[in-house]
């Protein structure tokens, strides 16, 4: 190297100008190194403050890494506890959706109970008018009467009811020969029934309560003057329309102590027969004579004439009485038909077994339908 090539870049100081030869004294490189120095040290300390900076940054930057696992962990469990809580509210809502249709069906089950009971309550009502229908019931008068007077009347009169129960679709009675047969059947409750080999059902026992007098002060009998009772027309093989067309013309007739007849019908449960004339007194003579020979198709045969009373009753009372061996069957699905079922429930109820026993009488009124049950002498 040439000995007079420099091997330092100088820096212009202030101490020379520019273009002349850079010569220095002891003292200005001393200076110098001393600057030089302490602009090392500067650097040095320079270097420390980012060295110190870069660590505390680089323990930040720890810091804030963990703050974001710690974020990302707390986001990813609250995500799974989000899905969790999902399908928790998920399946409380598909619990909802079938206590919903469960109390739907119960809400059902109800109204249908309320429409059964609004049915009984109504029927009960009907039962309670009876008192002002009795007089036209079918109930004979069978004592003596003489000179249009009545003599020797018990003290007592023993009526026989004939109480008429509504009976609604889905509902059956079976009668049964022994009580106490009955009284288990009620007690038992629920009775499955087999039906096939495969299939069963489930039915509900129930007591039969009917309204039955109980008391009776006073009745108070009149005859009519206008109504006639013709008895003795029981074996007579004319259809009705031509029965009642020929008595009425009979009886209308001036010869036959007769008159405008008004009205012919049959007693209810008899072979009686009611004849209405427009006028009164008509009755009575006819009553007087008692016996006519009336021609009825080829024949003649021989009819009475009875006076025909009406009445009223006084202090008529009603207690609810259970039948002693009939059982109401209740909740029966409609899977079979009318006689199936009937015969269903007549074989079931007939095995001891099953705590039934011999049946007397069974019917059933299916879904939709309904009939009326006639309860007389001994219910």
């Amino acid at each position: 190297m040439d000995s007079n090539t420099e091997s330092f870049i100088h820096l212009p100081g202030d101490n020379f100008a520019a273009g002349e030869p850079w010569k220095m004294t002891a003292v200005q490189i001393l200076r110098e190194i001393k600057r030089c120095q302490d602009a090392w040290k500067v650097f040095e300390m320079d270097c420390l403050s980012l060295e110190t900076s870069k660590r505390a940054s680089e323990q930040d930057l720890a810091k804030l890494q963990e703050e974001y696992d710690l974020l990302s962990r707390n986001l990813l469990e609250a995500e799974n506890e989000a899905k969790a809580q999902e399908a928790s509210f998920q399946s409380t809502l598909q619990l909802g959706k079938e206590d919903s249709d469960q109390l739907l069906k119960e809400k059902q089950a109800l109204e249908n109970e309320v429409k059964h009971l609004e049915c009984l309550h109504t029927a009960q009502e009907e039962l309670f008018k009876v008192p002002a229908a009795l007089p036209d019931t079918d109930m004979v008068f069978k004592g003596h009467v003489e000179e249009g007077k009545f003599e020797n009347l018990p003290e007592m009169l023993t009526v026989l009811p004939q109480i008429r129960c509504p009976v609604r679709g889905g509902l059956a009675l079976i009668t049964f020969e022994d009580p106490e047969v009955a009284s288990s059947i009620i007690k038992t409750g629920q009775h499955r029934i087999q039906l096939d080999e495969w299939s069963y059902m489930h039915v509900k026992a129930e007591p039969v309560i009917l309204l039955l007098p109980s008391f009776l002060s006073q009745i108070s009998l009149k005859q009519s003057p206008r109504q006639v009772l013709l008895s003795g027309l029981s074996a007579l093989s004319l259809p009705k329309d031509q029965l009642y067309d020929k008595l009425a013309l009979f009886f209308s007739k001036r010869k036959n102590q007769g008159g405008e007849v008004e009205n012919v019908e049959q007693l209810r449960n008899s072979d009686s027969i009611v004849l209405t004339f427009v006028d009164d007194g008509v009755a009575q003579r006819i009553v007087e004579k008692g016996l006519f020979q009336v021609p009825l198709g080829k024949e003649t045969h021989q009819v009475k004439a009875s006076p025909c009373l009406g009445g009223e009753m006084a202090d008529l009372q009603l207690c609810p009485s259970v039948c002693a061996r009939t059982v109401l069957l209740t909740e029966i699905p409609d899977v079979l038909e009318r006689e199936l079922m009937c015969e269903a429930l007549e074989i079931h109820f007939q095995k001891p077994s099953k705590g039934g026993g011999e049946v007397e009488a069974a019917v059933y009124v299916p879904a939709g339908h309904c009939a009326v049950a006639v309860f007389q002498e001994e219910i």
